[in-house]
């Protein structure tokens, strides 16, 4: 074996079958090696911020990191967005990036980069291989550490890849259990929730689980606690019988307006809440000063056992939770907006749908309106870059072929990574993408109003920076140009049409969604 075949075969013996990659010269001994190694499929994406965001996607549904193959420095570099929000969402990843051969980094090349000062801002590993011999050891301990939910850089150069690797691949590596919550903490949480005060659980990590959703509920229906998640959580079991659960509110306001009675909060695989820009006059702390927080867990913690716990010490594991019925609304007429978008979507999402969600302003009425749809699951965009939604739709998709991904896009998001319809076509995914169409920067619009720039009133030249129309976008004929089928729709009538075609097909399509901008 080579250096590159240890490394793949490695992969493989760890449960790394699928590698997302947009290659360069660097890594031309790797891409030989997929036809050498038998077990990893080779997904090719046209811009490596696809990559990130298809391996974000597919760890999200299946729990195990994918494997992205990203050329040099740059690269890299474009892939940093959606590492970020894979990292803020505790998503595993194994990164591997080519590098020069290492006699070759002293005549720096034109592409030759710091690698590890890249890589660092959004790894929680990053190492360098310094030989071929020591790839597959490496290439293990990358796994290893995606195991337990970070981000694993490992570099590659030319020389190693190519270089004769006698002892061959590694087999499995032991990947630690989610750590069991201390006794104290349990117990400092039981205390909390019997002292009779306010008292909220806030839930997060990796992923709220159904199960996860019904001891929290039944936890809240014992103690009187609110039950509620962060703004964004990772992935999210929704709709019918699933336990009722409230989601923090977006804007800091409303935000801080919602938890402003809470004495104590307890944050189980969440962070301490706080605003994601700061405000004038607006405090960035979401709960109030006087609150207590118990961070009772975290996101690598054994969250469904604590809560367990926890019911057995509150001598509340008869506690009934409370459940969103199935109720499903009247397909609305008339108008197209984005309230009505959700109504068909809350009307006709099938059974165990996937939602990827980065509809943005416009995206915001689907949430709360598929609450008692049929169950699904939801992925948020956890770490606020853009151009997330229609990779991670990718990885979802090729995680879990056999369920029906609706992707919620905004125009502008949707702009930093239409690479990835490309990608739908070649790999004949079964995504149905709902592309918000209002011309504008919505959210730019309602920042600017909300940070007081200018007094909320943008000039001509601020306005331009805002809008996305003149000239208005062909969203279905960029779709149709790189093989995905499309459609428009400017009225309800049409959209639920074209919406219920979709679903009952197979196959990736794309609805153009003609929805008025955000009043302000």
């Amino acid at each position: 074996m080579n250096g590159a075949e240890s490394l793949i075969a490695t992969l493989v013996n760890n449960g790394v079958r699928i590698c997302f990659t947009n290659p360069g010269t660097s890594e031309m001994h790797f891409v030989a090696a997929l036809d050498e190694v038998e077990g990893m499929r080779c997904v090719l994406c046209l811009f490596e911020g696809v990559v990130s965001g298809a391996a974000d996607g597919y760890a999200r549904m299946t729990g195990s990191p994918a494997a992205t193959l990203l050329h040099l420095g740059p690269g890299l570099g474009n892939a940093l967005a959606n590492i970020h929000n894979a990292k803020k969402g505790h998503v595993p990843m194994v990164n591997i990036v080519g590098d020069h051969a290492t006699y070759h980094l002293q005549y720096d090349a034109p592409l030759t980069s710091d690698i590890a000062g890249i890589a660092g801002p959004v790894s929680h590993w990053v190492h360098s291989s310094g030989a071929a011999d020591a790839i597959a050891k490496d290439a293990a301990e990358a796994v290893r550490r995606a195991g337990i939910g970070q981000i694993a850089t490992l570099v590659l150069p030319a020389d190693v890849s190519w270089g004769d690797n006698p002892g061959g691949a590694q087999a499995a590596v032991e990947v630690a259990a989610p750590a069991p919550v201390a006794a104290a903490r349990l117990q400092q949480a039981l205390a909390m929730l019997q002292s009779g005060r306010r008292t909220a659980i806030m839930l997060g990590g990796r992923e709220i689980s159904g199960e996860v959703t019904l001891l929290a509920s039944r936890i809240g229906v014992a103690t009187g606690a609110r039950i509620l998640t962060e703004t964004f959580p990772t992935r999210v079991r929704r709709g019918a019988g699933t336990g009722m659960v409230e989601r923090l509110p977006y804007l800091a306001e409303l935000a801080i307006d919602s938890l402003k009675d809470l004495e104590q909060l307890i944050l189980v695989g969440a962070d301490s809440p706080v605003s994601f820009f700061a405000y004038p006059g607006v405090a960035s702390a979401i709960a109030p000063e006087t609150c207590e927080q118990l961070q009772l867990a975290g996101p690598d913690d054994a969250i469904e056992l604590a809560l367990e716990t926890l019911l057995e010490s509150l001598d509340a594991v008869d506690a009934v939770p409370q459940v969103h019925p199935l109720e499903l609304p009247e397909l609305p007429g008339g108008a197209l907006d984005a309230n009505s978008v959700a109504l068909a979507l809350a009307h006709l999402l099938p059974e165990d749908a996937i939602v990827v969600d980065e509809g943005i302003t416009a995206g915001l009425a689907c949430f709360p309106l598929t609450a008692n749809a049929q169950p699904h699951d939801w992925l948020n965009q956890t770490g606020g870059s853009i151009g997330w939604g229609l990779p991670a739709a990718v990885g979802a998709a090729l995680a879990c072929p056999e369920r029906k991904v609706i992707c919620l896009e905004g125009d502008g998001s949707a702009m930093y990574t239409i690479q990835a319809l490309w990608t739908m076509a070649r790999e004949h995914l079964d995504i149905t993408v709902v592309l918000f169409n209002n011309r504008k920067y919505s959210i730019l619009e309602l920042e600017f109003l909300r940070t007081g720039a200018r007094g909320g009133k943008p000039g001509p030249k601020a306005a331009s920076s805002l809008d996305i129309g003149s000239p208005d976008m062909d969203f279905v004929a960029m779709a149709q140009g790189m093989g995905v089928s499309a459609s428009c729709a400017r009225t309800s009538e049409e959209f639920n049409q074209q919406l219920e075609t979709a679903l009952q097909g197979r196959g990736p399509h794309l609805i153009d969604a003609r929805i008025p901008p955000l009043a302000l």
